[in-house]
């Protein structure tokens, strides 16, 4: 059972990497997930368990690629780029800045795959209006990569991978974003400085802004402008009141997509329908295969062998207990995607000998090393394989060695500054 599961997801994981003739990283997600039925190494018992522990994150997921895109045929997030860009007045600098803010913010409220999937071609049509070179480009379009993932910590719903980790383990919206304040300023801090080190030699020093078009110019429906301002309020007040509702998060969201949908349809310059039918729902479909299959390497025991080695980090103090899982959690991402890592180290953890503070130190540091870990590999999370896909469709080739170099460097720091701000945090509430 051990090898036929690991075998599974050993080709599994190689046909989406591979991708032979163009092959849509869906299918072999869900031919594993099919192939691991048939074997046995899962059983539709098992789906069904998957299903209770994520279909909460895979709703918001639906919503929020309508949202995000429906703002993004608005003009919604080309009309805030384009404020980012002019307030830097010309400084390549502050621009740099600027755009990784900017990022931040679209992370926290609309996930890193909102980022991923909206933000990226509008830093891209940004920099290219600005007719800056090659280097320039890249360096702009890796930091708005980049920051997607790494400002994804500070709501529930800022990644995919927070709604797991919390659902499975009954964590309220409003006591989560305490807990992840702290590490969410670090992680911000440390990719602002790990970023600008990085890429210092391509970011220019100015820039010439009368290429680029005024902000209003963006807005493509002036009542649906207005109106979406309402719409995202109500539902960021939904977030912090859905604890003491008893509401999960995917309802919420659920709810501001069809408003959307519905406002969107009476508008002369959206075609909503092409909008939902366009959007890149492979992404789902690779999820939930990918869930299926990570749950046979559970079936096989190999979480036990994960919860073995936290027991041991634990052993060790607080400290060693939250950087090492960090670690572990980022490494298991990078090789096997972090939505279903999450929900494998979960599992490791609900069964560790740990209690009080140093699991709650497991539990989040799962959550920071599954939003951070990704960024080391190209498949390490669905928001980087959105920004590759973006990314080809514009014309930018990144290869994986080029990825990968950049990737690690950037990570590994960040990751671990991170995980020091958790520390300081427990360490003080505890």
């Amino acid at each position: 059972m051990v090898w036929l599961a690991f075998i599974i997801f050993a080709v599994t994981l190689t046909l989406v990497i591979w991708q032979p003739r163009g092959l849509s990283i869906g299918y072999p997600a869900v031919g594993g997930a099919l192939l691991a039925l048939a074997c046995g190494v899962v059983t539709l018992a098992d789906v069904g368990e998957v299903t209770g522990i994520v279909w909460n994150a895979t709703i918001s997921l639906v919503g929020i690629i309508v949202i995000s895109l429906i703002l993004d045929e608005i003009g919604f997030f080309e009309w805030a780029a384009l404020h980012m860009v002019r307030l830097a007045k010309g400084s390549g600098r502050k621009m740099f800045v600027y755009v990784i803010l900017l990022g931040t913010v679209v992370s926290a409220l609309f996930t890193n795959d909102g980022t991923a999937l909206i933000l990226t071609p509008i830093v891209l049509a940004q920099v290219r209006a600005l007719q800056l070179d090659g280097r320039v480009v890249l360096a702009f379009v890796m930091a708005s990569g980049f920051i997607a993932d790494t400002s994804s910590l500070p709501f529930v719903v800022s990644n995919l991978v927070n709604i797991v980790s919390a659902d499975y383990f009954g964590i309220g919206f409003a006591a989560y974003a305490g807990r992840m304040l702290l590490p969410t300023l670090v992680s911000v801090g440390a990719s602002l400085l790990v970023l600008f080190w990085y890429f210092r030699r391509s970011i220019p020093r100015s820039c010439d802004l009368t290429h680029l078009k005024e902000p209003r110019e963006a807005i493509r429906d002036q009542e649906l402008f207005r109106l979406s301002w309402p719409i995202l309020a109500v539902l960021l007040a939904g977030f912090f009141a859905s604890e003491w509702l008893h509401l999960p998060v995917s309802l919420l969201i659920a709810g501001a997509a069809a408003a959307f949908y519905l406002a969107a349809r009476k508008s002369a310059a959206i075609q909503p329908r092409r909008i939902v039918k366009e959007a890149p729902w492979v992404v789902v479909i690779f999820s939930i295969g990918m869930y299926v299959v990570v749950w046979g390497l559970h079936n096989a025991r190999l979480t036990d062998w994960v919860r073995d080695w936290l027991d041991v980090l634990s052993v060790h103090g607080l400290f060693a207990a939250t950087v090492g899982t960090g670690f572990t959690a980022a490494v298991l991402s990078s090789v096997m995607n972090n939505l279903p890592t999450v929900m494998f180290d979960a599992l490791a953890v609900q069964g560790t000998a740990t209690a009080g503070v140093v699991r709650e130190a497991l539990v989040y540091a799962n959550v920071i090393g599954c939003d951070l870990g990704p960024k080391i590999t190209p498949i390490g999370s669905l928001a980087t394989l959105l920004w590759l896909h973006v990314l080809g469709r514009k014309g930018v080739t990144i290869t994986w060695g080029q990825y990968f170099r950049t990737g690690i460097v950037l990570t590994v720091p960040t990751l671990f500054f991170t995980l020091t701000g958790l520390y300081l945090t427990l360490l003080i509430s505890g």
